[in-house]
């Protein structure tokens, strides 16, 4: 009797050195976010291995997008093999944009060093791995003769590290990875091996721009000083506003334990004639400070964002002359998977049958593309799972265990098989 199961299993482990070899070629493209390097050569490599996989191949260019230019274009590429009908749509999909990979490494950060056991190099982990081993989640189904009544999708897409705004939220604007065309979405990013995310919290970035007036630097009492308006908002933040929010915690199960509490980080601060090699003796008539708050799903938005304007008019009332606009920059609400997603049971399945453990049930410290497939795409069945170490994104000497990419694809392999062959 023919096990479906077994045979998927075994195609996996058959293919674990092409798994391999498509991580490391991956990491060979310097996808590099930002400016977008190297993406439509990225999406050209995935599309023509689709096509040798027997997929069906799309390229999207994500037009109109700010982002999409000449010098930089952003293609998003998907493959898709159809099942004979009646059974969902299952779709993975995976970022293939990758951050700077800065200094302080030990080996070639674009090299895609295969040693020890691992794969290293930008983007190993983060995320160029789990695309690879959604590949040959589908690939390993077709290889064990697995028919299926849904359909199977996979993706690369651009500009995660940035946003996904000219991919994945591009894509579900587009109709493209959206209610009526996907049913359930897997994101591999590195949450490590055994558990299951189900969400993230909020995000808004804002920034607060002081106003002085200019003067000459010896005699400052003429002028005033925007550098030190801005200093009296991050001294109210630090000493008012973050002792309250690190009282907040929330119910999602937020890895690591520190961030499932409301937090609020000062990502930049400029002021006066910062960055110009000869300085002038000016009093300083701008400063801007930026910041990253991250909100919890039992906080409102609006409440957040009262919050800063009660903080910035408290700090007006006793700062004479003080001047500041609020200007937001970036807003992503908290996402959660449904309680009870057959999406969810599937990968533990998965996990318990490859693993011979029970799956941990988390959610991200940081946001990813779920918050696009949810809240732009109507696509509330998604999750992140994915190999990888999650504390070794972004890091210098990056890597992913050839062990992980393995399990992770049959632990994905099994939950398709799971979800497509029925409703």
């Amino acid at each position: 009797m023919f096990d479906a199961r077994e045979a998927v299993c075994r195609a996996v482990e058959a293919a674990r050195d092409e798994i391999v070899e498509l991580t490391a070629e991956l990491v060979r493209i310097p996808t590099v976010n930002p400016p977008g390097e190297h993406y439509a050569d990225c999406a050209r490599f995935l599309g023509r291995r689709f096509a040798a996989m027997g997929l069906e191949v799309e390229y999207h260019a994500a037009e109109g997008r700010p982002e999409h230019t000449e010098a930089h274009p952003r293609l998003n590429v998907i493959g898709a093999r159809r099942g004979s009908g009646g059974g969902p749509t299952v779709h993975l999909n995976g970022h293939f944009d990758v951050a700077p990979a800065g200094g302080g490494w030990s080996v070639e950060p674009f090299g895609g060093l295969v040693r020890d056991g691992r794969v290293w190099g930008r983007g190993a982990c983060d995320m160029k791995g789990g695309l690879a081993a959604a590949v040959f989640a589908i690939e390993a189904l077709r290889r064990a003769g697995v028919a299926l009544a849904g359909t199977v999708e996979v993706s690369g897409t651009v500009d995660e590290e940035s946003g996904g705004q000219a991919g994945v939220a591009w894509l579900a604007e587009q109709g493209r990875l959206a209610k009526g065309r996907v049913d359930y979405a897997i994101i591999p990013e590195p949450l490590n091996v055994d558990r299951i995310c189900t969400g993230h919290r909020g995000v808004w970035w804002f920034e607060v721009e002081a106003r002085g007036r200019i003067a000459h630097g010896s005699m400052p009492y003429l002028g005033v000083s925007a550098i030190d308006h801005i200093g009296a908002v991050l001294e109210a933040v630090r000493t008012e506003l973050q002792p309250e929010l690190a009282k907040r915690t929330t119910r999602m199960p937020v890895v690591p334990a520190g961030s499932g509490r409301a937090t609020l980080n000062v990502n930049a601060v400029a002021g006066g004639q910062a960055g110009q090699a000869v300085q002038t003796p000016c009093v300083a008539d701008r400063a801007l400070a930026i910041f990253d708050r991250r909100y919890l799903v039992e906080e409102d938005y609006d409440d957040v964002r009262a919050e800063v304007v009660a903080l910035l008019e408290r700090v007006e009332a006793r700062v004479p002359g003080f001047e500041a606009e609020l200007r937001d920059r970036m807003l992503v609400h908290p996402t959660e998977t449904p309680a009870g997603s057959p999406l969810v049971s599937a990968l533990q399945r998965g996990i318990r049958e490859v693993l011979g453990r029970e799956a941990a049930i988390v959610a991200s410290p940081g946001s990813y593309d779920q918050k696009h497939f949810d809240r732009i795409g109507g696509v509330p069945h998604c999750v992140a799972y994915g190999p990888g170490v999650l504390e070794l994104a972004h890091q210098p000497d990056e890597w992913v265990a050839i062990d992980d990419l393995v399990a992770s694809t049959k632990v994905m392999a099994l939950a398709i098989l799971d979800l497509a062959s029925a409703r």
